[in-house]
């Protein structure tokens, strides 16, 4: 896939998050009303923090150390908060409720439940030769609620899996 070279810059308006589990077919949620204040922070090239070497103040060499884990967060506007049997944003970050038959992502690393979140960029309608995705792999999340004109979720995350670039 070529770069985009289209004189559209990509915006808020432009994508969309998806939750996904850990079952064979990922059960999935797109998260209504996302307000398009997505950010992923933290993410490099390893994955691995950097240890710089010195010899009295001269660096000297640059060595990959143990494993750093990128963080996000992102919100949506409420319109429901859980529901028994229906899908919401808070019965799929819990795994409980209508999202109870969920699966973590992350079984053969622990008991932590844990989603993949998928973020889609509309590249197409903008003369791009294919839409923009990043996967990340083993989310754990949390959520902060919030009352207001609109009620709304903040959600954050840590990514304990693979960053995956389309």
């Amino acid at each position: 896939m070529a770069a985009s070279t289209q004189v559209e810059v990509k915006h808020f308006t432009d994508g969309t998050i998806t939750l996904k589990d850990g079952t064979g077919t990922p059960r999935e949620l797109v998260c209504a009303f996302s307000v398009g204040d997505y950010t992923l922070s933290g993410s490099k090239h390893t994955m691995r923090e950097t240890i710089a070497y010195q010899a009295r103040g001269v660096l000297n060499t640059l060595r990959k150390g143990a494993a750093i884990f990128a963080t996000g967060s992102f919100s949506c506007q409420l319109a429901d908060y859980y529901d028994a049997t229906a899908e919401t944003v808070i019965t799929f970050l819990k795994g409980a409720g209508g999202s109870s038959a969920n699966v973590s992502t992350s079984t053969t690393k622990g008991d932590v439940y844990t989603l993949t979140i998928l973020i889609s960029v509309e590249g197409t309608d903008l003369g791009d030769s294919t839409d923009h995705t990043i996967s990340l792999a083993d989310c754990d999340c949390t959520f902060d609620l919030a009352e207001g004109q609109p009620n709304s979720i903040a959600i954050n995350f840590t990514v304990y899996g693979a960053h995956t670039y389309v």
